[in-house]
């Protein structure tokens, strides 16, 4: 299982995501990982996306576990 660690929220966005997690009948990490699965599941990545992040960005290359589709870059 991975893990991400994110500083420097917003404030308040700690205190939203509660509240919307105890809406939910949720922990806040299941709430959060609910966030962001709805949200990558919206537009799906592809390996352009993935070559195009920052400079020093660690990409974890798993194509199988990526579900990537092809498209041409923009150049």
């Amino acid at each position: 299982m991975e893990q991400i660690l994110i500083r420097n929220l917003p404030a308040g966005t700690k205190a939203a995501l509660k509240a919307r997690a105890e809406q939910h009948r949720r922990s806040v990490e299941a709430e959060a990982r609910e966030i962001l699965s709805g949200a990558l599941e919206r537009e799906p990545l592809t390996l352009v996306d993935l070559l195009s992040t920052d400079e020093g960005a660690e990409i974890d290359f798993e194509p199988d576990g990526l579900g990537l589709t092809a498209r041409t870059p923009e150049l």
